[in-house]
């Protein structure tokens, strides 16, 4: 039996109108996958991951309002899933141009500093309004909270699985205060 690797792709917010359609957040920069995907997969905290076959989908301001087939109608089965974690398929994924990347391929990378020195590991990526967030865990196991914009991050080598950062003045003391 083949393993199916699922990635987190969004969040569901709540129920939209009285026909069961979701509210969702989408960690991508584009909802236009969901064109070409026939399933999704929704996950409630502490349970395991339940399929559902996409129905249909549409803009809804910076969000998108998502129908699956099992929750038409259903507006009550559909507030039900309000906070979970909408998950697709890696085989999904369309193919990626040189330089880029998909969030879950930087969890595990090791996170140095400018200067060569071992900031920790990247532990998660938070998709929060504005820019990514990235969890660093130190080795002394304290979290780093570092904003993942461009003018921050120097490198990415997924092969050598290692990333590189320049943070702004003052964000490493907020976390790692002199000792």
């Amino acid at each position: 039996m083949s393993t199916i690797t699922l990635i987190p792709w969004g969040k569901v917010l709540r129920p939209h109108g009285l026909n069961g359609e979701l509210c969702i957040d989408v960690y991508a920069d584009s909802p236009f996958l969901l064109d070409t995907l026939s399933r999704i997969y929704l996950q409630r905290q502490g349970h395991k991951p339940k399929p559902f076959a996409v129905a249909g989908w549409q803009p809804h301001g910076k969000r998108v309002l998502l129908c699956l087939d099992r929750l038409r109608g259903m507006r009550d089965e559909a507030a039900a899933w309000t906070g979970a974690d909408i998950l697709i398929r890696s085989r999904d994924l369309p193919p990626l141009k040189e330089g880029e990347y998909f969030c879950h391929q930087l969890v595990g990378c090791e996170v140095l500093l400018v200067s060569g020195d071992r900031l920790g590991r990247l532990e998660a990526v938070q998709q929060v309004a504005g820019p990514e967030v990235w969890s660093i865990m130190t080795p002394d196991a304290r979290e780093v909270l570092f904003p993942a914009v461009n003018a921050f991050v120097r490198s990415i080598d997924l092969e050598a699985r290692r990333i590189v950062i320049d943070p702004p003045e003052g964000l490493l003391e907020m976390y790692l205060p002199a000792q």
